[in-house]
């Protein structure tokens, strides 16, 4: 594909050799990207993709395009970056850095937009020109007027490369009822059109603004307004040591056993976050920070952050490596109001003080402590192969990094602080071996924590927003080798809804990666309960399910209802009894087919029998799971066997209701097993999906209320084409 193409010029071979590092899929993701470029009309409507991860490396190949296309006819290039100081001057830095042979030598020339002179002269339009502007009204408004005002210039052929491209730069809002053409999407649209050649990637890890549109849409603004859709995707390469989703919310991270990725996960009690909030002298004394029940996530993170930083420094000194290299960091990110983050911050620095003067004291507090956070550690290095250093030498260089000073705290909440922060290479600083950020929204897309191995995250929106919770996971990037040491705090609702967008995000870059959004169907709930198709655009990533072959419908975290009295289960169990006795009887060495009318209507006598008293259990949507059921039982591709579904019940189960205190989850997720109904589904459940029925004992010692009842599982057959389905759309 790259045939014809310059690949002997003055940019990019001395791009590559000044970057040993770089994989070769990086340089050859540019080359063929380039090589679209130049094949094919890329315009508003329809640009060119870039692809990534969350700090997967999108700037190191979107750099590595620029040098590319200065070789093959492009003299100008303009990076648009997210409305940020902080983030601007990020991009500028990197710029400059990566490209500094080029500027020293006269063949390239970079600018901020607005420190950019106002005209170019032959002389300097003889050389490259980068132009970083932001996404914002003056930046862009700037740009125009310097391609209106400069001929020659208008007639370079220009690269516009628009980094984070989200809803910002190419999509529409809702306001009021009445969906808005965004301005920022005009103001690029008008920069477009002034430059004669131009040619236009956007960058992302979150594309589903981009995927998820319409191809017009009536809008209130504007007569019609035609959101981008990309012409050609190019994946950003993603090598083994990246860690990401899959390691943090995949199969192995949802193991009631230990793994590597399951201990990653400590859940928090999420009435902890309000307490994070403010102060509140009835819930907390300040005084107390060490013994409070009331923080004892957040006080366990900040912990188990020094403790696993003392860790990896003492293991990797002794790997060879150089001391003063090895800087740690933990991320804060509960709320985003400056008040918070005042008092997180005091918080965080009493902890520390507590923690010292029980160090220097040698208090029994501060060894148990300590050996509380090394026996955690342990488990994980064991399986990663790593050695464990004796709880003597951790307790010794826990008490060093503290009487030293090796801890620094920082509150980072405006794009002030996180520009004063920044390294040269773009990068928060890390002035010692342990550094604490305390921040909000500001510490989301873009920004880099190097070496980040503790993240405390408890933003509750209202509805979570795909893209923005995916960027605040700054826990992302290639972080393989402190994996061992790594750990992540937030509640069981957070994390299951993170979880499910995991689910989402790794079905559509399959679609993606297959060839467009056409191998993904899109499925909603209709007013009679029914699934019917649905538009892409009409998704509401907020409020989706993925079903894909294999996936379990389960509730989780509920509480039974009494035997008897008013609301007493006892009777709808003895009911349910005889039917599934009458239908497939328990145990048996196969799963039986029934009408999925049967199966649903099981289910809905078993609903009741369920409470979900907790706040902090996830959500479960009855409804939605008839409904998946539904669509599940019509993709048999026999038009005969359609409407049917296996069913398979056991009893005789005592299940316990709350995980051991060592999981990483509050409540049981695995009524089943992979050896019993995971080999059932994978034997018996290729066309068919299978509901199974575990009557369980539901005895008080195991955390019940001493009455037995059922609890459903689904599984989707193995031949079920992957589905987003949503139970809320764009009206």
């Amino acid at each position: 594909m790259t045939s014809g193409l310059n690949l002997t010029g003055s940019f990019f071979p001395s791009y590559k050799t000044a970057n040993p590092g770089f994989s070769s899929d990086t340089f050859h993701c540019a080359e063929e990207t380039v090589a679209e470029l130049l094949q094919k009309a890329t315009s508003s409507d329809h640009p060119g993709m870039l692809l990534g991860k969350v700090q997967s490396g999108k700037t190191r190949t979107f750099i590595s395009i620029l040098a590319f296309a200065f070789d093959n006819g492009f003299d100008i290039a303009i990076v648009l970056s997210k409305n940020s100081k902080a983030l601007i001057e990020q991009t500028a830095k990197r710029l400059n850095s990566e490209f500094k042979m080029f500027v020293d030598d006269g063949e390239l020339d970079i600018y901020d937009i607005m420190h950019a002179p106002d005209s170019f002269g032959v002389f300097e339009l003889d050389s490259k020109l980068i132009f970083v502007a932001k996404k914002q009204d003056d930046n862009l408004r700037r740009l125009i007027d310097l391609f209106k005002k400069n001929k020659l210039m208008a007639e370079k052929r220009t690269l516009i490369i628009d980094d984070e491209a989200d809803n910002a730069s190419i999509g529409y809002t809702k306001k009021a009822g009445l969906i808005e053409a965004n301005k920022i999407a005009s103001k690029i649209n008008d920069l477009r059109s002034v430059i004669q050649s131009s040619s236009f990637l956007q960058v992302t890890a979150t594309p589903y603004s981009l995927y998820l549109q319409p191809n017009e849409i009536e809008v209130a603004n504007v007569l019609t307004f035609k959101p981008t859709r990309p012409a050609f995707t190019k994946l950003v390469p993603v090598p083994a040591e990246y860690v990401g989703g899959e390691t943090y919310f995949g199969e192995s991270a949802k193991s009631e056993a230990d793994t590597l990725e399951s201990l990653i996960h400590h859940t928090v009690d999420h009435r902890e976050f309000e307490r994070l909030k403010k102060p509140d002298a009835r819930s907390l004394k300040i005084d107390q920070v060490l013994t409070s029940p009331a923080i004892n996530g957040f006080r366990t993170a900040i912990i188990n952050f020094i403790v696993g930083g003392c860790i990896q420094r003492i293991n990797r000194t002794n790997a060879g490596e150089k001391s003063k290299k090895l800087r740690f960091s933990f991320l804060l990110h509960s709320e985003a109001g400056k008040e918070a983050h005042s008092w997180q911050e005091k918080l965080t620095k009493a902890i520390i003080k507590k923690l010292q003067e029980a160090a220097e004291s040698k208090h029994d507090e501060f060894i148990s402590l300590v050996t509380e956070a090394h026996g955690d550690f342990a488990r994980s290095l064991a399986l990663a192969l790593e050695p464990i250093p004796e709880v003597d030498a951790v307790i010794a260089a826990v008490s060093e990094a503290l009487e030293d000073e090796h801890i620094t705290v920082a509150k980072v909440n405006s794009d002030d602080d996180v520009a004063a922060l920044l390294d040269s290479s773009g990068q928060l600083k890390l002035r010692s071996p342990l550094n604490i950020f305390i921040g909000g929204q500001v510490l989301d897309r873009g920004v880099t924590l190097a070496g980040l191995i503790g993240f405390y995250y408890g933003r509750r929106p209202n509805k979570y927003q795909q893209d923005t919770v995916l960027q605040h996971s700054r826990m992302y990037g290639y972080r393989r080798m402190d994996l061992a040491v790594t750990r992540f705090y937030t509640s069981n609702v957070i994390r299951y809804a993170m979880s499910q967008m995991e689910e989402f995000d790794s079905s559509l870059r399959a679609a993606i990666e297959s060839g467009g959004d056409h191998a993904v169907q899109f499925i909603r709930k209709a007013a009679d309960g029914t699934v019917v198709p649905c538009s892409p655009n009409k998704i509401l990533v907020a409020t989706t399910q993925t079903l894909r072959p294999y996936k379990r419908i389960l509730p989780i975290g509920f509480q039974t209802g009494y035997r008897t009295g008013a609301n007493g289960i006892g009777q709808a169990i003895k009911v349910l009894d005889e039917q599934i006795t009458a239908l497939c009887g328990f145990n048996a060495a196969a799963p039986k087919l029934i009408p999925v009318s049967d199966a649903i209507d099981l289910i809905r006598a078993i609903a009741p029998t369920m409470e979900f008293p907790e706040d902090d259990a996830p959500d479960f949507d009855w409804d939605g799971a008839v409904a998946a059921l539904a669509h599940l039982c019509q993709q048999h591709p026999v038009p005969a066997e359609r409407g049917h579904v296996l069913i398979w019940a056991a009893d005789g189960r005592d299940s316990a209701r709350l995980a051991s205190a060592g999981s990483h989850a509050t409540y049981i997720e695995t009524p089943d097993s992979e050896r019993t109904e995971g080999k059932l589904a994978k034997q018996y459940a290729i066309n068919h999906p299978i509901l199974f029925l575990l009557r369980q004992e539901g005895s008080e010692a195991k955390g019940w209320r001493g009455t037995p009842f059922y609890w459903p599982v689904i599984r989707a057959q193995a031949n079920t084409p992957t589905a987003i389905y949503t139970a809320e759309i764009i009206d």
